[in-house]
């Protein structure tokens, strides 16, 4: 490549990475991009050096580590605080992990399946009592996740509105001071939840923690609050972007909705090619803490690394005709939930609340449509997670 692509960049249309990337693609498997601070770091566009690298215990997640990479000026004020789970490297890390693997096993998610039924069916019902048009990311899209996850951490529904209003200023600010006060504000909410839990506690994990993990000097209120806010804001933001940007992708691909509503069993295979082909957490970072030889380059110690999920989730070498949606692809491979220590922890929840919401969603509503022009519906700049805006549909 002639010139450096500047990373990240906003997406022309909200299912397709943006077309700037492009030299990214042909550059594979990796190449140089510029942050927004003129920054030069290492993009990773191939699909097999993407999961050697996320493996490699020679990248660190560790924020607080002065080289660590910022995509946008906003987020530069949240790497003064260690961040749990995403911001810590092993021993911690795993640590922390293994204070949550129990509730988020396969198990514990299919007991919670008639749970999601019922809020997505509850949800469904008050649209059509409203109809025949709604707004869904907030009437249908934001609250699935945003219910589950609450019942799930034992967070009261009714202080929703107050934190995900706090987690779309933590999210895309727009200025610095709008990201650190919105991460103050979650986390003294959860330190006053976790103060009254200790003395009338529910039933929900962070119950659990306090008991098992605080009270017995495991972790302190600090670790636990972070660990809280991480499980609360990646519990309800991912998966609200990907049920709103998987409804509007699935409506401009008819053939494809057909096809799924005729076969309603192929949901799961449906959700994790959605998964790979919007990528809608596109920009894993990482910094270098030693030599990493691969792809032909060397990473040095400091090197910055961005993990570009839209052009890896679309390597050619990897996924045949990767601009498609094709429901019969071999597709689980992708690297939308990550890959190795930092997988995500929460996927097989996030992949029951889509199943169930989508595909309830189209069987009950077989009109379901569009109630603006797709070009004029507004979605994410690409320096934050993926979705709509707003979606209007009619049925």
């Amino acid at each position: 490549m002639s010139e450096t692509v500047a990373f990240p960049q906003d997406r022309t249309c909200p299912y397709h990475p943006p077309a700037a990337y492009e030299p990214l693609r042909e550059g594979r498997p990796l190449s140089r991009v510029t942050l927004f601070d003129g920054r030069s770091v290492w993009v990773v566009t191939g699909h097999p050096e993407a999961r050697s690298l996320l493996s490699d215990g020679r990248l660190s997640a560790n924020r607080q580590n002065a080289s660590f990479p910022t995509p946008s000026r906003r987020f530069q004020g949240l790497q003064d605080r260690r961040t749990a789970l995403l911001g810590v490297d092993d021993p911690q890390h795993n640590t922390q992990r293994r204070m949550l693997i129990p509730s988020f096993t396969l198990k514990r998610t299919a007991a919670l399946r008639p749970r999601i039924q019922e809020t997505v069916d509850r949800l469904i019902d008050a649209m059509v009592a409203r109809g025949p048009r709604a707004e869904l990311v907030s009437s249908f899209a934001l609250p699935v996740p945003s219910m589950v996850i609450c019942a799930l951490l034992g967070v009261p529904y009714e202080d929703h509105e107050f934190f995900e209003a706090q987690s779309r200023r933590l999210l895309r600010g727009p200025e610095v001071a709008d990201v650190q006060d919105a991460r103050d504000q979650i986390n003294g909410y959860l330190a006053g939840l976790i103060e009254r839990k200790r003395t009338v506690p529910g039933g929900g994990l962070l119950d659990e923690l306090i008991a098992t993990r605080l009270e017995t000097g495991e972790t302190d209120v600090e670790e636990l609050v972070s660990l809280a806010a991480i499980l609360l804001i990646a519990g309800h933001e991912t998966t609200a972007n990907m049920i709103s940007l998987g409804t509007f992708t699935l409506l401009r691909h008819p053939e494809q909705l057909a096809e799924l509503r005729a076969e309603p069993s192929l949901m799961p295979e449906a959700v994790e090619e959605l998964m790979r082909f919007l990528s809608i957490a596109d920009g894993m970072l990482r910094v270098a803490t030693e030599d990493i030889e691969i792809g032909g380059v060397t990473i040095r110690p400091d090197d910055g690394v961005v993990f570009s999920t839209s052009v890896i989730n679309r390597d050619d070498a990897v996924f045949e005709n990767p601009d498609a949606l094709d429901w019969h692809r071999p597709a689980r491979h992708h690297l939308a939930f990550g890959f190795g220590v930092h997988q995500c922890l929460g996927q097989n929840l996030a992949r029951a609340e889509m199943e169930i919401a989508l595909g309830t969603l189209f069987d009950r509503l077989p009109g379901l449509r569009l109630a603006a022009e797709p070009d004029l519906i507004p979605f994410k700049p690409g320096d934050t997670i993926q979705g709509m805006v707003e979606l209007p549909v009619a049925w």
